[in-house]
């Protein structure tokens, strides 16, 4: 997930304290409960996809996915070390195979599922990185493959129901500066195809400026709100970052009062190019514990961004950039300074 370096996108799933949103019905809503353990802060959850050096998603040329046993090596790591909800981004096979292994060794954690989006409109005007626009054929291929993706995030959630606790449909397709922007109106659409054929309670994970200037119609669509939020891309220093995440994250949940908040994605990086004097294992330590002590004083369950290093992200000629360096643990599997 490729993020612009004036924005920070935090996901903290956040319902239930003192004064909050209660689920039910809101202006004819259903609005579908969290579950329990979301509220009271005390959740470990981290976003995980295990893609390991060589590795990498679909990005056009297909996938090379971990194995088995790679995979099963990460989920036994994160049990060991106390996570309970691990978030994975798309319905592809690496998320079934991780779905079957989590039910085949009864491992003790539950999964919030994402439905991956692609872009549907060419954003090179808005994205830095997009140097072209994207041809119209490819558009109209990933429409269908969304169609198709959407389909496939139904069947994993009604198959392994008994883990997938929550779907979120698309992961910074809203964002002006997105590389696979999709328009609100599909958005909306495909979040209303999957609540209709599922039971969980289904968002879009997106950036907190994004929901609170503009998600007030989507937020009619979903059962929660799912926010992202890293204070350094915003500019801000360890010493500033929790107190600006903390108060973007409420004037968010003030702007859309009818949903209880969640925040999906909070991180800190280790190793950054674009931020040396920033990123380190200690000050990643100190976002992790400051998070961790304010998601339990809110009652508020934060997904951390993210369990492993993952090479294939960002600059590929730049080994230093953070978007590579997030992990709780390196790409070898070895514990950081947070875990240690």
């Amino acid at each position: 997930m490729k993020r612009l370096w004036a924005l920070a996108l935090v996901v903290v799933v956040a319902a239930g304290c003192a004064g909050r949103e209660s689920p039910g019905t809101v202006s004819g809503f259903d609005v579908r409960p969290l579950p329990p353990d979301w509220l009271s802060g005390q959740a470990k959850a981290v976003s995980y996809s295990g893609f390991r050096d060589g590795q990498h998603p679909d990005r056009g040329s297909g996938a090379v996915n971990p194995s088995e046993q790679e995979i099963l090596e990460d989920l036994r790591i994160l049990v060991r070390d106390g996570f309970e909800l691990i978030r994975m981004y798309d319905s592809r096979d690496n998320t079934r195979a991780t779905l079957e292994l989590i039910r085949r060794h009864d491992l003790p954690l539950t999964v919030l599922l994402g439905v991956w989006l692609d872009a549907e409109l060419s954003n090179h005007e808005g994205c830095q990185w997009l140097n072209e626009p994207i041809p119209a054929d490819k558009l109209a291929a990933n429409t269908e493959a969304n169609r198709q993706e959407v389909l496939h995030g139904i069947e994993l959630a009604r198959e392994f129901d008994d883990i997938v606790v929550a779907v979120a449909v698309g992961n910074e397709a809203l964002v002006d500066w997105t590389d696979h922007l999709v328009p609100e109106d599909s958005v909306i659409a495909y979040v209303r195809q999957v609540r209709a054929a599922v039971r969980q309670p289904v968002t879009v994970a997106d950036s907190y400026p994004w929901w609170r200037h503009h998600g007030s119609r989507l937020a009619a669509e979903v059962d929660f709100v799912g926010a992202h939020s890293y204070p350094i891309f915003e500019g801000q220093t360890i010493d500033t970052a929790l107190g600006f995440l903390a108060k973007g994250i409420e004037q968010t949940r003030a702007a859309l009062p009818g949903r209880p908040l969640v925040v999906l994605e909070a991180g800190w990086p280790t190793t950054s190019s674009e931020f040396p004097d920033q990123a380190s294992e200690a000050n990643q330590r100190r976002h992790y514990r400051e998070l961790r002590e304010w998601a339990a004083s809110t009652g508020t369950t934060v997904f951390f961004f993210e369990a492993f290093d993952e090479p294939w992200k960002g600059n590929a000629h730049d080994p230093l950039t953070a978007e590579k360096h997030f992990g709780l643990y390196d790409a070898d599997r070895v514990p950081k300074a947070a875990m240690r």
